[in-house]
C-alpha cells in the first residue's frame, strides 16, 4: 500500500526527470560533529581557578635559577662574598571571551531537535578548541629553543629537543605533536618494527603512546590558528606554563520578547602564561 502511494508520485507526466515529487522523510536523529584532539589541562604546571583570583590580574613569582652561585673558597681573614636570591614575575590577566546564540520561537517549535541546547553544546566545544589554541600560541611564543627539522621530524630532532631541556636542568616529560608530525612518527621504522620498538603498539593502534618515556599527545590542526600540523613541542609539565580561569564557562539564558526569540550568552575569562621558557622546546618541520 505504501509502495503504491509513493509510486503515484512517480510519473513522467508530472514534473521533469530529477525533480520527481517523492515525499521526503527527515530522520529524527542528529549526527553531531566529530570531536577534535585537544590538549588536556593536566599538562599545565598549575591551574588557578576562579576562587583563587582576586581582582583583574595577579602575578606569579619565580625564583631565578643559580642566582646564588658561585660558591667560592674564602681565604682566612678574607671577606665572605654576599649572595642573595633573584626573582622574576609573570603577570597573569584573564581575558574575556564570549559568543551568543539566538533562536526564534518558530524554529524551536518546528525543529525536531532542541536547537538552543545543541547550539550551546557546540559552542562549549568551540571554547575547548580555543583553550588549546591559546596554549599552543603561548608555548610557541614562549619557547626557549627551537629544533629545525626537515621535510619530516626525525629521531635526531626529538633527542635534540630533549637535550635542550636537560641542558637547562629541566625534565622532558611530554611530547605534543601536530597531525603531520604524528604521521612522521608512524613512518619511522624504529617505532613500527617490533624488534626495534619492543612492542607492536604502533601497528596495532596506529599511534605510539610513549617515546623515550614521554607520553605523546596529538592536537588537531583544526583547533585554531596556532595549531600547526608540522610543529611539535617537548615540555616539562611541572615548569612550562600555567592556566588561569577567572570565570569558568558560563551560560546565561535570555528572552527577547520584542523579536519573539530566546537565546543564551556564553562567556569565559581565561589566560595562559609561560612560566619558564627553557622548559619548552619546539620542533619544526616542513
Amino acid at each position: 500500500m505504501a509502495f503504491e502511494k509513493i509510486s503515484a508520485f512517480i510519473s513522467t507526466e508530472d514534473g521533469t526527470p530529477g525533480t520527481l515529487l517523492i515525499p521526503k522523510l527527515i530522520f529524527p536523529t542528529l549526527i553531531e560533529a566529530v570531536d577534535k584532539a585537544l590538549l588536556p589541562r593536566e599538562l599545565a604546571a598549575m591551574v588557578i581557578g576562579p576562587g583563587q583570583i582576586q581582582g583583574s590580574s595577579f602575578t606569579i613569582n619565580l625564583e631565578t635559577k643559580d642566582s646564588i652561585n658561585p660558591i667560592e673558597e674564602v681565604a682566612e681573614g678574607a671577606e665572605i662574598s654576599l649572595r642573595s636570591l633573584d626573582f622574576s614575575t609573570v603577570t597573569v590577566t584573564p581575558k574575556k571571551y564570549g559568543v551568543s546564540v539566538r533562536i526564534t520561537r518558530e524554529m524551536m517549535e518546528d525543529s525536531q531537535f532542541e536547537l538552543l541546547q545543541r547550539n550551546i553544546r557546540a559552542i562549549g566545544k568551540r571554547f575547548a578548541d580555543k583553550e588549546t589554541d591559546l596554549i599552543l600560541g603561548a608555548i610557541t611564543t614562549g619557547t626557549g629553543a627551537t629544533t629545525a627539522g626537515g621535510a619530516a621530524v626525525t629521531i635526531a630532532n626529538i633527542t635534540e629537543s630533549m637535550f635542550d631541556l636537560e641542558n637547562a636542568d629541566f625534565n622532558p616529560t611530554d611530547f605534543i605533536v601536530g597531525n603531520e608530525v604524528a604521521q612522521d612518527l608512524r613512518n619511522i621504522d624504529t617505532f613500527v618494527e617490533a624488534n626495534k620498538a619492543g612492542n607492536t603498539e604502533m601497528m596495532s593502534t596506529g599511534f605510539i603512546g610513549t617515546i623515550y618515556g614521554m607520553p605523546v599527545m596529538r592536537f588537531s590542526t583544526n583547533a585554531g590558528g596556532n595549531a600547526t600540523a608540522t610543529d611539535a613541542y617537548i615540555i616539562d609539565r611541572s615548569e612550562a606554563y600555567m592556566l588561569a580561569i577567572k570565570r569558568d564557562l558560563t551560560v546565561e539564558n535570555f528572552d527577547m520578547p520584542l523579536y519573539d526569540m530566546q537565546g543564551a550568552a556564553i562567556t569565559w575569562r581565561f589566560d595562559v602564561q609561560v612560566l619558564r621558557t627553557n622548559a619548552i622546546s619546539k620542533i619544526t618541520s616542513s
